[in-house]
């Protein structure tokens, strides 16, 4: 009996393991995260991996049930100033990762309809060009330490 109980965890390790992944065709999309907001818009954070041979792209996004647009962002550097600015779409090149970030690659969710709460899950739809549509459950969090930090998670 303890054999079998042991052969039924190790099935669903794997399934541990991905839970915070999302997939569509050939692209993964991990730990979909935002920030706790106390204003009227707030950032959303991800990795993209393109697993397949041909460049995808990132064109939309939605999160109906908690803002009125979503947005693509990158924010860039302007002299000594950085600047954030809405970008059409971003590139998933075959066989990389992209990670949105802070001070890097973002969604911006605008006009929030209330503040986003620790612990909060959200769901975003995401658009690509090649692969669909790919829905994901994002965790509201602090706000990490600095951008390395982000990373982590």
């Amino acid at each position: 009996m303890r054999m079998i109980a042991a052969l039924a965890l190790l099935c669903l390790l794997p399934f541990a393991a991905a839970g915070h992944e999302y997939r569509s065709g050939q692209i993964a999309v991990d730990h979909p995260w935002a920030r706790a907001t106390s204003g009227r818009t707030g950032a959303v954070f991800l990795q993209i991996e393109n697993t397949g041979t041909a460049l995808d792209r990132l064109i939309a996004a939605e999160a109906p049930d908690v803002a009125e647009r979503a947005e693509l962002h990158v924010h860039q550097h302007d002299g000594d100033v950085m600047r954030m600015r809405e970008i059409g779409s971003l590139e998933l090149p075959a066989g990389k990762t992209v990670t949105l970030a802070p001070g890097g690659f973002h969604l911006m969710l605008m006009d929030l309809k209330s503040p986003l709460k620790v612990g909060e899950k959200i769901p975003v739809k995401l658009r690509f060009e090649r692969a669909g549509e790919v829905e994901v459950l994002l965790q509201v969090e602090t706000k990490p330490a600095s951008a390395t930090d982000a990373h982590k998670h």
